[in-house]
């Protein structure tokens, strides 16, 4: 079982940076693909970018392709996501996932564990 706890969200103007952060516990990090998905108000949560277990291979939404940055550090357990540029439209609960696979998932209900989010809110 593997528990996931986000941090680092914020209140930022449009065009600053924010760099979340996933610390993950419970489980060998290192088996794991992570993700980070985000949800706005009244809209279906939706995938971001993800990582697989080694940072070799990342993948990214076309909407934060270019601004957005994921990464991992499997000694400290940890999935960070660098966020510049940032844009009202970025304005969200951010949530980070995880699951066993070697692949990287965009749906989210391929995922098995879950963070409790973190907002992010972008003002224009």
């Amino acid at each position: 079982q593997v528990q996931l706890v986000e941090s680092g969200g914020g209140l930022v103007q449009a065009g600053d940076s924010l760099r979340l952060s996933c610390a993950a516990s419970g489980g060998t990090f290192s088996n794991y693909a992570m993700g980070w998905f985000r949800q706005a108000p009244g809209k279906e949560r939706e995938f971001v970018a993800g990582i697989n277990w080694s940072g070799s291979n990342l993948y990214y939404a076309d909407s934060v392709k270019g601004r957005f940055t994921v990464s991992r550090d499997n000694a400290k357990n940890t999935v960070y996501l660098q966020m510049n540029s940032l844009k009202a439209e970025d304005t969200a609960v951010y949530y980070c996932a995880a699951h066993q696979s070697a692949d990287i998932y965009t749906i989210p209900r391929l995922y098995n564990y879950w963070g409790q989010g973190t907002q992010v809110t972008v003002s224009s």
